[in-house]
């Protein structure tokens, strides 16, 4: 049996392995690759992300941030292209990731947080998007 996510060395450790696959996957490395282009500024992501995720399961406050600004600012760096494939890949690797290594209340929720945060950056980041002239 599998543990839970119970810790923040669990959250750590979840978080480095997801962004080890994500650096590799065709679709979202490149996107990641183009803003995190050093070793430190990746650490430093994971970190943040780390915070985040910790904000999120455990209600500490450690994430400072504005998750929608900076998908939307990513958006336009990458010239509008990022779609509903992207975030439904990234759902696909971070549920595939939990579901390795994690089992539990606390793994659930970090798996439907994510469903409900992809869901909610997707649409303000389309929201967004410039409109298309005719």
């Amino acid at each position: 049996m599998m543990k839970d996510i119970n810790s923040r060395e669990d959250i750590a450790k979840l978080v480095n392995t997801f962004y080890a696959k994500v650096k590799l996957d065709e679709m979202l490395g490149p996107i990641f690759k183009a803003k995190i282009t050093s070793k430190e500024a990746w650490v430093e992501h994971e970190i943040k992300l780390t915070n985040f995720w910790e904000s999120t399961l455990h209600f500490k406050a450690t994430y400072k941030g504005n998750p929608v600004a900076i998908h939307n600012a990513v958006d336009k760096d990458s010239n509008y292209s990022i779609d509903h494939n992207h975030f439904g890949r990234w759902q696909l690797l971070w549920i595939a990731n939990i579901n390795e290594q994690f089992e539990g209340d606390v793994a659930q929720m970090a798996k439907n947080k994510a469903r409900n945060m992809a869901h909610h950056l997707f649409l303000r980041m389309f929201q967004e998007k410039p409109v298309a002239k005719e």
